[in-house]
């Protein structure tokens, strides 16, 4: 007589058997599940109770547009976007992610939102896609560091908190936030913008699509502005170089004519 399994042993074939699909217990006497009983139905959903008469909605564009319109500086905006408590993506994120390089700058980069590298920084484009980026900016002689206003960049993004797990952000949340950088454009008072990525387009032009919006100049915040491919898509996507650099020497060209 053979002697009985050790637990190991059990076990094991136990897990295997879990890894083929046999997970349902065996019992004493077959089922026939062709005449089960169906499932019960689940009971209806209770309706959320109504909202408490006489209590006003918050409405969050609104709040956005007169904090943004009381800032007299940057440091006056920055303080105000700290300072509003609509936008859910504040309650996860580490930093408010403002801004970087030169506010002086002739051409001001407006990206999309704060990454994992940006939300411990508290900076914008300091990853994997900020050092693109800078590369592909000192191919034209520009970068954030650069002191004069003619070579130099400003960097910001639409949204300053960074969305969990890299998401896109929904409608409402750009929707409240653009006040923000509406008034972030009027202090800066760039020449041209760039709009890297969906969200910067859809933000300022309503529009998304980049592979189609790239390389047309459009207006949006009272300033021409050049679509661009965020760095993050030219990392994955290596073959879009090409129309990125021509893009880089459609902005260079676009700054030379206007001195």
């Amino acid at each position: 007589m053979e002697s009985p399994l050790d637990h190991t042993t059990a076990r094991a074939l136990l897990d295997w058997q879990i890894e083929l699909g046999a997970t349902d217990a065996i019992c004493d006497a077959p089922v026939d599940r062709y005449t089960l009983a169906d499932k019960p139905k689940p009971k209806p959903r209770l309706a959320e109770p109504a909202q408490v008469s006489g209590a006003p909605k918050v409405d969050a564009v609104a709040e956005a547009k007169a904090l943004a319109t009381a800032a007299g500086d940057l440091a006056g905006l920055q303080a105000a976007m700290g300072r509003f408590e609509h936008c859910e993506l504040k309650r996860g994120a580490r930093n408010l992610v403002f801004s970087d390089g030169n506010p002086a700058a002739r051409v001001m980069i407006i990206g999309e939102a704060p990454g994992r590298e940006e939300d411990q920084q508290g900076k914008p484009f300091v990853g994997r896609a900020g050092q693109l980026l800078n590369k592909m900016l000192a191919a034209i002689d520009m970068g954030r560091a650069h002191e004069f206003s003619a070579q130099s960049v400003y960097i910001t993004n639409v949204l300053p908190w960074r969305p969990p797990q890299n998401r896109d952000p929904k409608p409402e949340e750009i929707a409240m936030l653009v006040p923000f950088i509406q008034r972030h454009v009027e202090l800066v008072a760039p020449d041209l913008i760039v709009l890297m990525g969906n969200i910067s387009c859809q933000a300022a032009l309503g529009k998304r699509g980049i592979t189609r919006l790239r390389g047309q100049w459009a207006e949006a915040y009272g300033k021409p502005c050049l679509p661009m491919f965020h760095p993050a898509y030219l990392l994955r996507t290596p073959h879009a170089k090409r129309e990125a650099w021509a893009d880089l020497l459609d902005l260079q060209a676009r700054l030379r004519g206007s001195t």
